[in-house]
């Protein structure tokens, strides 16, 4: 036998040693030289009461000539156990975390508290108490520590639910701590134990009790404490004077994927179990080792990628690419800030329903979910360099087309996940037309929305590509006759600040020396700004602002819009089919072509605009709803009895004339210059003015103190005019 292991000068602090383990543990300690801690609440095997065992164990040790003190606090704290050793012994070196109890029941009679109170005691008092140590482990640049498991906790035990759990919980705080140790010195072992002892009186019979005594446990645990010891994050078993040592086996297992990109089946791992799991030349992983395994397995799947990418074209590297999902969340705030964006207002019919999380029918409107969509080219730098093989220079890009499908009520809140895909790069000579598919599912799997960009890339092209693709959802031309209605909105100056701040933050929208590089003269709005509020539009005069009718759109982007310009939304019905082109009014040029809206069903029959053969004005609607009204209800022009001249002008320049001649019996209104009665008042005003005066969307008195509006003749007739003006609303 070599030399005594001895422990003179240490101080060690055992929890859970007035009996059993605890009480060995403490007597050997002190009788190889350290001082010892007993710590003991003197509670019984179920943690209940409590006693003075520890002072039992004290006295033992003092009566050999060691020194001890008794600590009778719970190890739920821990840090006054410590301070025990630092008040009577001026240190500590050695803690061994043994306090425990039992609860022991089958899963389905196990109380919360039961469960609660043999977590706090075997595992959160175990952290408590090592957590008021370690400072001191540090600063002496030495420590050793002893984690107490189980059979049970390994291997499971029936009616130890809440035991086994704690138990093994202990083995992976032991482990991390040998790893958060080792630069300091300090060591970490779990001990696994089987001895006679309270905790296993009445499980044991009485003879296997005798042939394991806690003693001859003990000893192992001295040696896993000695500074000659230089083990770490070990798991040892002892028991009846055997010593055993655990080791992590894993089979080799199998890689169920040629590539990052493919998917793994339940099949593939049904076909390949038996390979899976056989330990026929098995690993023996330790730390770090086993993150390092699967890291090589990740690592060799990207060398085959990057091999058989180096064979492909770029355009095949690209077409082969396929990002994570990634995660888009939903909320109120989220929603409300689109609807706003996108010119919805608390003065709309049915505004609320887009602005007020509190609304009963509160929804975002359809268009919301390309922003959803939009999530994954944006977290996977699809256009700043995330696509491999096929780089794309982001001044270069314009947004070609959009589709957008509803598949499933979009939530108002919640976390969705977004996938996309490029499914064809088409060269049109003068640039490249990237085809992006994106699909958002929600959190059990179901299609919520499916969207697909065309993007352009100027100068990318002849790379001698196809010119077209299967893939793309085309765009369709309207009918060839007049619009069946025509709704306007006239875009803040602001417009595109507003809308950039639901996800695009393109300089484009908002610098006007960023625009200037790209040819423009000030900044631009979004296309999608657009998109959405025609989307809006159609909605409102089509579906009853019901975004439930909404299935899908499709729209080819053409030309730009200026904030503060006014979009007009021509509209075609054709079934549940919605065609629609909407332009600006200012120029006459159109912005969203080739672009329809598919509705579940139609809410009501649309108000139709009249035909307009002479000027194509929009208040040419105007002027034909009031004569509708006014043959409708010929007293309301009796009772204004008055002729107004109505000079529309487009770009400032006389575009036509109405006149609403409100004397003649009955009264009239028609196109032209007054016939017969001579004009009581004259009024001049931009087109688009006028239909945004008619609708509400500009106030009278602020358009005439601004010089849109302008009144020749009797200006307190104007007054008179709300008779038939007021219901124009619809309008």
């Amino acid at each position: 036998m070599s030399s005594e292991l001895r422990f003179d000068g240490k101080v060690t602090v055992v929890t859970g040693a007035g009996g059993g383990l605890g009480r060995a543990y403490a007597l050997w300690f002190a009788e190889r030289g350290s001082a010892v801690v007993v710590n003991d609440l003197g509670g019984s095997a179920s943690g209940e009461g409590s006693g003075r065992a520890a002072d039992v164990v004290v006295d033992e040790i003092k009566a050999k000539g060691g020194k001890a003190v008794a600590d009778y606090n719970s190890v739920e704290e821990g840090d006054k156990i410590v301070q025990t050793a630092i008040d009577n012994f001026g240190r500590i070196d050695i803690l061994v975390n043994n306090a425990g109890i039992l609860r022991d029941k089958s899963v389905v009679n196990t109380s919360d508290n039961d469960w609660d109170l043999i977590h706090r005691v075997h595992l959160r008092g175990s952290f408590v108490t090592t957590r008021a140590a370690w400072p001191h482990f540090r600063k002496q640049n030495y420590g050793r520590i002893i984690m107490t498991s189980s059979v049970a906790g390994i291997y499971g035990n029936f009616g130890q639910s809440n035991y086994s759990a704690a138990k093994l919980g202990l083995l992976g705080l032991s482990n991390t701590l040998s790893i958060e140790g080792k630069k300091y010195n300090i060591h970490c072992n779990t001990i696994v134990p089987m001895a006679g002892s309270r905790l296993t009186k009445g499980i044991l019979p009485p003879d296997m009790m005798e042939g394991m005594r806690p003693d001859l446990v003990a000893p192992v645990v001295l040696w896993l404490c000695h500074d000659s010891c230089t083990d770490t994050g070990s798991v040892i078993e002892a028991a009846a004077g055997w010593v055993g040592k655990y080791r992590w086996e894993r089979t080799r297992g199998m890689t169920l994927r040629e590539s990052t990109n493919d998917p793994i089946l339940p099949e593939a791992v049904r076909d390949n179990w038996e390979q899976i799991c056989d330990f026929n030349n098995s690993l023996h992983p330790k730390g770090s080792e086993a993150s390092m395994l699967l890291g090589k397995v990740l690592q060799d799947l990207m060398e085959k990628d990057a091999n058989r990418d180096a064979k492909l074209s770029p355009v095949e590297q690209a077409l082969n690419w396929r990002p994570p999902p990634v995660k888009c969340q939903v909320s109120a705030k989220d929603i409300i800030l689109y609807a706003l964006s996108v010119g919805a207002s608390t003065a709309d019919k049915d505004g609320l329903r887009y602005l007020y999380e509190g609304d009963e029918t509160f929804a975002p409107i359809p268009t919301f979910g390309v922003l959803l969509a939009q999530e994954a080219l944006t977290q996977s730098n699809m256009i700043t360099g995330g696509m491999p093989g096929f780089q794309v220079d982001l001044s270069k890009v314009l947004h070609g087309e959009q589709f957008i499908e509803v598949h499933k009520e979009i939530p108002t809140h919640g976390s969705l996940e977004a996938s996309l895909s490029i499914v064809d790069i088409l060269d049109k000579k003068s640039g490249a037309l990237i085809v992006t598919n994106v699909e958002v599912v929600d959190e059990s799997g179901d299609k919520v929305v499916s969207a697909q960009w065309s993007i352009f890339v100027v100068g990318a092209g002849g790379f001698g590509g196809k010119r077209n693709s299967e893939h793309i959802v085309p765009p369709v031309d309207p009918p060839k006759r007049k619009p069946d209605a025509s709704l306007t909105y006239k875009t803040s100056i602001d417009q595109a600040a507003l809308y950039r701040l639901t996800g695009d933050r393109n300089p484009l929208h908002i610098d006007a020396s960023f625009a200037a590089m790209g040819g423009f003269d000030r900044p631009i709005l979004h296309g999608l700004a657009s998109y959405g509020i025609s989307c809006r539009l159609v909605l409102q005069q089509y579906a009853d602002n019901n975004p439930a009718l909404f299935k899908s759109m499709k729209s080819r982007f053409t030309s730009p819009v200026l904030p503060g310009q006014t979009l007009q939304v021509d509209m075609w019905q054709e079934g549940n089919r919605i065609h629609l082109e909407t332009k600006v009014v200012e120029t006459g040029k159109a912005v969203l072509t080739g672009a329809y809206i598919d509705l579940k069903s139609v809410a009501s029959a649309p108000v139709k605009a009249p035909a307009a053969p002479s000027t194509g004005l929009l208040s040419e609607s105007v002027f034909a709803e009031m004569k509708r009204r006014l043959d409708a209800k010929p007293e309301v022009g009796a009772k204004i009895n008055a002729v107004y001249q109505w000079n529309i002008l487009s770009n400032k320049k006389p575009a036509a004339s109405w006149v609403v001649d409100l004397k003649a019996k009955p009264g009239d209104i028609y196109q032209g210059e007054p016939k017969g009665n001579k004009a009581d008042c004259i009024l001049t005003l931009e087109d688009a003015d006028m239909v945004a005066l008619v609708t509400g969307k500009l106030n009278a008195q602020k358009a005439y103190m601004q010089g849109k509006l302008k009144i020749k003749g009797n200006i307190m007739l104007t007054q008179k005019l709300q008779g038939l003006l007021k219901e124009n609303a619809n309008l």
